[in-house]
């Protein structure tokens, strides 16, 4: 899918498990709700690390261009030392490493360690990244045209105002995880909730994507999981835009309303 689809099911996901939380009687401070939201709408555009012209190989200007060439060729040579004897040959490491569960359960793992070792700085950095990945995924029309610099404002602002507000009584700093010293671990469950809503959007394209790595299927270490090839569509086809995204917005609202007892 792309970028802009694969934003909204993110923070629809999100919203989702804000709703389900609420109706198991444990509901989320707004904050939570709002903050995560939007780091699984950035999250879910991370995946593309392996993919040079992807979305957030823009987000951040030469480092994430360079990154995005670094991770793919991680990711290519990964698929070269473990590919069984049913996976065909690449040129590229584009779906394959980034897009497993287990590199989404690293980068999760990593982000909650940075935040609770790391100190503010580490959850303001997570949030800049996140945010201004957000700003590039739900608000892409308005992302292209305007400066990368505006957008990096945008990101830097929201993430300081935001840590503030989560960091008052409350409001979620410590939501989920109330021991000494345990505030913002929780950062990491939306981040690995947007890479695997990623994968399983990819999932649904005509390419399919390798989801269970490095669990063996037949032949294949890479197998690339997906619905019958007929279920299938190109990424960026009407199906994409016209179906997956309204559906995206509206499951992401009726989320939102359940989240917050609305109803």
């Amino acid at each position: 899918m792309m970028g802009p689809a694969h934003s909204l099911s993110g923070a629809a996901a999100w919203l989702g498990v804000g709703a389900a939380a609420a109706a198991a009687g444990h509901p989320m401070p707004w904050p939570v709700l709002a903050v995560g939201a939007l780091i699984t709408a950035g999250a879910a555009l991370a995946p593309d690390l392996d993919h040079k012209s992807a979305t957030i190989s823009r987000a951040f200007g030469p480092v994430s261009k360079a990154l995005c060439g670094i991770v793919d060729d991680l990711s290519h040579a990964v698929y070269k030392a473990t590919r069984g004897p049913g996976d065909p040959r690449r040129n590229g490491g584009h779906r394959t490493l980034t897009h497993t569960w287990l590199w989404a359960v690293l980068i999760g793992a990593g982000a909650s360690a940075a935040a609770v070792f790391g100190g503010r700085w580490a959850v303001l950095g997570i949030l800049f990244v996140h945010l201004v990945l957000a700003v590039e995924g739900l608000l892409w029309r308005a992302a292209r045209v305007s400066s990368d610099v505006l957008v990096w404002l945008l990101g830097g602002t929201s993430a300081w105002i935001l840590a503030g507000v989560l960091d008052k009584p409350g409001n979620g700093s410590d939501w989920l995880f109330a021991g000494p010293g345990q505030e913002y671990l929780w950062l990491g469950l939306p981040i690995i909730l947007g890479a695997l809503v990623h994968d399983i959007g990819d999932a649904l394209t005509v390419s399919g994507c390798p989801i269970l790595w490095p669990i063996p299927l037949g032949r294949k270490r890479w197998a690339p999981l997906g619905p019958p090839k007929g279920m299938r569509f190109r990424a960026g086809s009407w199906v994409e835009l016209k179906v997956l995204m309204p559906v995206f917005m509206i499951l992401g609202g009726v989320g939102a309303a359940g989240a917050l007892n609305f109803i």
